[in-house]
């Protein structure tokens, strides 16, 4: 069953429901900038994906150019629409992003990440909800923020060290330098060059025919157990992990598993279960 996708088409979404892929190809405003509208789309997308299992990867894109022929993926936030605003209003909305890319980090499935040009400030930190990015030779990365008297507030100095290294987190939050769709694969800001979009998308189209194989429950667990364990000692992530394993056990994904092997082994896949994650 296909889902309801009228709360995002602030999005441009596209269900590919042959993959069970739910694709964003990003169209809006002048360089996709990320303002009100779009955060309450990704809100409601959100929402949608928390409860229904029909998609089991998310991709983020855009064949976006700027009138000069400059790709763009996402350009930064919306800052215009800030104007007027008081220091108050302004703490309370990027509260709400960093809630708001928290959420899409933890969402119960495969999130990928496609970039087609200038990926800057609130773009890059897109990149960082990303369970896997690609980047196509006319990505480009940068965090401007500093320049503007601020930092890169929806998780970018949380999280960009965890996934960099400290001193690559450095140079980008503190100089604002441009770096190349290579360059970030270099550092591991992303993990794979694509010629192209349509390279990239056929690319996640493998990953998604793999995943819906898969038991949404087993996978939407795998995922939990990981992220809960970054950073904790390996007692405590054994614990997340023997909790994350009895869930599958209690679903009853393990033993369709188990009354399956056979035909898994032979490339068939059961009719596996709604996700569960409680």
């Amino acid at each position: 069953m296909s889902p309801d996708l009228g709360a995002i088409a602030a999005l441009h979404p596209r269900y590919e429901a042959d993959h069970r892929l739910l694709v964003l190809e990003l169209e809006h405003g002048k360089a996709n900038e990320m303002g009100s509208e779009q955060l309450g789309a990704l809100e409601a997308l959100c929402a949608l994906l928390e409860e229904d299992a029909s998609v089991a990867c998310l991709c983020t894109t855009s064949r976006r150019r700027s009138r000069s022929g400059k790709p763009i993926f996402i350009a930064g936030a919306n800052v215009t629409e800030r104007v007027g605003w008081d220091d108050a209003r302004v703490k309370a909305h990027v509260l709400r992003q960093r809630a708001l890319m928290q959420r899409l980090r933890r969402l119960p499935l495969f999130n990928v990440v496609l970039s087609h040009g200038v990926t800057f400030g609130w773009g890059a930190e897109y990149v960082l909800t990303a369970d896997y990015a690609l980047a196509t030779p006319e990505a480009s990365f940068a965090l401007p923020e500093t320049g503007l008297g601020i930092l890169p507030g929806a998780r970018g100095t949380a999280e960009l060290a965890q996934v960099v290294g400290p001193a690559q987190a450095l140079r980008l939050g503190c100089t604002g330098e441009v770096i190349s769709g290579t360059e970030a694969q270099r550092i591991g800001l992303v993990q794979e060059l694509v010629d192209d979009v349509d390279a990239g998308l056929a690319r996640v189209r493998a990953l998604a025919d793999l995943l819906v194989r898969r038991s949404p429950t087993a996978v939407a667990a795998f995922k939990r157990g990981l992220l809960d364990g970054l950073g904790r000692p390996e007692e405590e992530r054994l614990a997340i992990e023997a909790a994350a394993y009895e869930r599958c056990v209690d679903s009853g994904e393990a033993a369709l598993g188990r009354q399956n092997f056979a035909a898994i082994v032979a490339g068939e896949a059961p009719a596996w279960g709604p996700r569960k994650l409680e």
